[in-house]
């Protein structure tokens, strides 16, 4: 690896658009060398609009022909176990959106190979480089907010059916709905902020409108942690109403704090007070920051500047993924 690293992009969807090779384009030291979809002339079109001098539709192409150093996984929920694997045997450093695979064991066979090849790979939870995020879980980590009791986030978006790609309506290539596409990174940050205890018991309601095999378009999660804690998550993709809404609040012995909008209240003198720090949020947009600090801990992570987050912490967040679909489809609590 030179002083330019070099990476392709897997995938043309709209997260590659709007999110990673923005933010890409922008880093010093960083070359997209080349972008793969297995809609050619899409590949090629992005490719000329972002300045990227190779364009592929099959991966196995990308690979063998680009001398890259690292690749960024946007494809289908259903294609990222393999293609992590691909990239695995090429020798890359690896960053994958979320999630990781489809279920546990598949999370696992990912991390083992991970492990054998020696590479980095990170999985795409942008929420956790949020400033307003960072500066929470700053609270909880000096102890301020005391032990976190619960955790509790929302995620309600407006997403007409005729605006939904059809794979993300198929459980068996998506591998879930709206509590895998917006809930995970709410479970994610409740766990992520809680010191990740582990989860043992699981209640879950999901909304798929009597289709068997489709994906829910709506859900509710009750997780109970072994320390006591727990986390509650609700989210649709069928929101009406003023905008979307994204909310996390999370509850300590000592203290409360919110995401989105940012507050920490705490008691001072026998009156809550909102000690959260002015100014703490800079002019960039949360979303486009957030994948600028998310890259920025990849590539030090790769550099040996930083150590990666730990891919168990995806083996057992799909745990509890895997324990909401079961208690959702059994109608019942279920133990971990």
């Amino acid at each position: 690896m030179g002083d330019t690293m070099r990476v392709g992009v897997i995938g043309a969807g709209a997260i590659s658009q709007v999110a990673h090779l923005p933010v890409l384009r922008k880093l010093k030291g960083v070359e997209v060398a080349a972008i793969c979809d297995a809609d050619f002339p899409k590949a090629r079109a992005l490719a000329d609009r972002f300045q990227v001098e190779s364009a592929f539709d099959d991966i196995e192409d990308l690979l063998a022909n680009s001398e890259l150093d690292a690749v960024v996984i946007c494809t289908p929920n259903h294609l990222h176990e393999g293609h992590v694997l691909a990239a695995l045997r090429a020798g890359l450093h690896v960053l994958v959106e979320k999630p990781l695979a489809l279920s546990t064991a598949s999370a696992q066979r990912v991390v083992r190979a991970a492990a054998k090849k020696d590479r980095v790979v990170m999985v795409g939870m942008n929420h956790r480089y949020r400033s307003d995020v960072q500066i929470v879980r700053s609270f909880v980590q000096t102890g301020e907010l005391g032990d976190v009791e619960s955790v509790r986030g929302s995620w309600h978006v407006f997403r007409p059916s005729r605006a939904m790609l059809g794979w993300r309506l198929k459980r068996d290539l998506s591998g879930g709905g709206a509590m895998l596409d917006l809930g995970l990174s709410i479970l994610d940050l409740g766990l992520w902020l809680t010191g990740n205890p582990k989860p043992i018991r699981v209640s879950a309601t999901l909304d798929r409108a009597g289709r068997e095999r489709a994906t829910e378009h709506a859900g509710s999660a009750f997780v109970v942690l072994e320390n006591g804690a727990c986390i509650f998550v609700d989210v649709t993709w069928h929101h009406l109403g003023e905008g979307e809404r994204f909310g996390v609040g999370l509850r300590g012995s000592k203290g409360t704090a919110s995401i989105s909008p940012l507050k920490v209240w705490k008691e001072m003198h026998g009156t809550p007070v909102d000690v959260a720090p002015t100014g703490s949020v800079g002019r960039e947009n949360t979303f486009s920051a957030s994948y600028r600090a998310e890259w920025a801990h990849f590539l030090a992570a790769i550099r040996g500047e930083a150590k990666a987050p730990d891919l168990e912490e995806h083996v057992a967040l799909h745990r509890v993924i895997d324990a909401i679909y079961k208690s959702a489809d059994d109608g019942r609590d279920v133990l971990l």
